[in-house]
């Protein structure tokens, strides 16, 4: 199996569908990979007794960066070591934040504030590994651990609400996909959990950067959703009693409160994974019908969605699709107006104090807007060009 053969079994099965719709889209593929998964995993052992050419379906990190120590526990067992190819984080030659626009400011009140942003990026050189940044306005960014592709690309990396650690799901040479968990800068590399799917369900932290809600694999595709005490000695799991057919899981920071992509358009459920309510205003044949989930304000009441821009709804697998943000309140589904100047919002963040960070673009650039909870600009500050060509994964005080 190779990614041509997946788009064209993709194409044929988008040919028979009367209505399109983006979610639909990824909820359907999320299902044809778990089949084909299973497929490729069984023909993959086939090809090993024979000896034929072939190619594991796997991904392989880079091995010319210097393999530094980490740990690897098995799925119950205790850790034990294993190399993993990770640069250690450094400030970046020409990673030199640029001057803030003419109009805005970059000095913050002292009641909000400007909280770390991480970047992934939006396309790599297939099969090579690539780093994450951080970065704080006033500082210059900083290269982190180098993940395998396509684990580092946009939205498939989870970082910790504290900013410590990160978790992603990775292939091996057996077509087997593990979940992992590391510190930002690459090291103490941990194995969590084997049978992991990242289609859909990307690993999600909770709001004590401890559990991570993941779902597992079955034999005939995504199966059913956990949540993964990743500090417990045996790794336990508490899995829910549904399984909700959504992707994009976000975690309110109460704790309180999970927004999964669905059907519905967004449907909120609790910590247990009991389905609270759907959000209204955005039905099927509505203005946000195929927004992704971006992020969730603290208590859960406003959620930030971003879709593809207009003219380009149908290059939804491109991460580098350019893609439009808007903040809509979950109880009424009315959009929150957000102060843009006249500019395009390409991605909104919402801090733990329930200010926002609003990518904006300027230019051939972009800057960043801290916008406090009542919706008011408090400053704005250009981005690094460095960062271009990257998209924010997470934003953390």
């Amino acid at each position: 199996m190779n990614d041509q053969r997946l788009r064209l079994d993709l194409t044929a099965l988008a040919d028979e569908v009367t209505s399109v719709d983006l979610r639909d889209r990824t909820l359907r593929t999320s299902r044809r990979l778990g089949i084909q998964r299973a497929v490729a995993t069984s023909a993959a052992a086939l090809v090993l007794i024979a000896a034929a050419a072939g190619t594991a379906f796997a991904i392989r990190p880079n091995e010319s960066p210097p393999p530094l120590p980490a740990d690897t526990p098995s799925v119950t067992a205790t850790p034990t070591p294993t190399p993993t190819p990770t640069p250690t984080p450094s400030n970046s030659a020409g990673d030199t934040p640029g001057a803030p626009p003419s109009n805005g400011s970059s000095t913050n009140t002292p009641s909000v504030q400007f909280g770390k942003l991480f970047y992934g990026p939006t396309e790599m050189t297939k099969g090579e590994p690539a780093n994450l940044r951080s970065w704080r306005p006033g500082e210059s960014p900083v290269r982190l651990a180098a993940l395998p592709e396509p684990a580092a690309l946009i939205f498939r990396a989870s970082i910790s609400p504290d900013g410590r650690r990160i978790a992603w799901v990775q292939g091996d040479q057996e077509g087997g996909t593990n979940l992992y968990t590391a510190d930002v800068d690459g090291s103490d590399r941990q194995r969590m959990r084997t049978n992991v799917n990242s289609i859909c369900v990307k690993p999600t932290w909770s709001p004590d950067g401890r559990h991570l809600l993941f779902e597992e694999w079955t034999d005939d595709g995504p199966g059913r959703l956990g949540v993964l005490d990743t500090d417990s000695a045996k790794l336990t799991v508490r899995w829910w009693a549904s399984k909700p057919v959504g992707c994009h899981p976000l975690w309110s920071s109460d704790g309180a409160t999970i927004a999964m992509d669905t059907h519905a358009g967004v449907t909120l459920f609790d910590s247990s994974g009991n389905r609270k309510r759907d959000m209204p205003g955005l039905d099927p044949r509505g203005t946000w019908a195929n927004g992704d989930v971006m992020s969730l304000s603290p208590d859960g009441d406003r959620i930030a969605l971003d879709r593809p821009e207009s003219g380009t709804e149908g290059r939804e697998d491109d991460v580098q699709t350019p893609r439009v943000g808007a903040v809509r309140d979950t109880q009424t589904g009315k959009e929150v107006r957000l102060p843009l100047g006249g500019r395009k919002s390409r991605q909104v963040y919402f801090q733990s104090d329930g200010s926002m960070i609003v990518r904006v673009q300027v230019g051939s650039g972009y800057a960043v807007l801290l916008v406090d909870k009542d919706g008011k600009k408090v400053s704005e500050t250009a981005e690094p060009a460095s960062l271009k060509g990257m998209k924010i994964l997470a934003v953390v005080d």
